[in-house]
């Protein structure tokens, strides 16, 4: 699950895309808690298919129910990034505001950038206009398309070809650098 703030009116309707830089990925269920969704004047839950994705949108995990894995995604990315390393890991403000950056144009459109396939780690997202609209995986040799319900079909990567990442640069960099995303037992093929 995700939060980037309070997205909705008294009425349920989405009125914008985000409201803070703080773009994080939740558990589920946390500690208990209970929440009716789209509860007015609370944060706007945004559901995404796994880990995966949700970096791909530029969501990073949570600091407090996810704390494990963002002390992970904090090490790779300070390993990622020599101009952060220092005594201590980088805040999560460092993060959101880099992050902030590098997904949101200043048109307010999403931000992409243009890679060779065969360069890009496990867990990226990308996209070619060739390849039509959809969103494709990046594992473990292959492609994958996206859908809510989980991947669709498998395809060879073609390792030289030149596509537009979806994933914000410093994530694709973090995950290079160690952090393995989660992703939907749809991507694995079974054994």
């Amino acid at each position: 699950m995700g939060n980037r703030g309070v997205l909705h009116d008294a009425e349920g309707h989405i009125r914008r895309a985000w409201q803070l830089k703080r773009w994080i990925v939740c558990v589920l269920a946390f500690k208990g808690r209970k929440r009716l969704v789209m509860t007015p004047g609370h944060y706007t839950e945004l559901f995404f298919l796994d880990e995966a994705t949700a970096l791909a949108a530029g969501h990073r995990p949570c600091a407090e129910c996810r704390r494990e894995r963002f002390n992970a995604f904090r090490k790779a990315w300070q390993s990622a990034h020599p101009e952060t390393v220092g005594s201590s890991l980088p805040t999560a403000d460092e993060i959101d505001c880099r992050l902030h950056a590098e997904r949101v144009g200043p048109d307010r459109t999403k931000r992409l950038f243009e890679a060779n396939l065969g360069e890009l780690p496990n867990g990226v997202f990308v996209r070619r206009a060739d390849w039509g609209e959809d969103a494709y995986l990046v594992w473990n040799g292959g492609l994958h398309a996206w859908s809510a319900r989980g991947y669709r079909e498998r395809i060879a990567c073609p390792k030289k070809a030149k596509v537009s990442v979806l994933t914000p640069e410093s994530t694709v960099a973090a995950i290079r650098t160690g952090y393995a995303p989660e992703v939907h037992p749809s991507a694995v093929p079974l054994a």
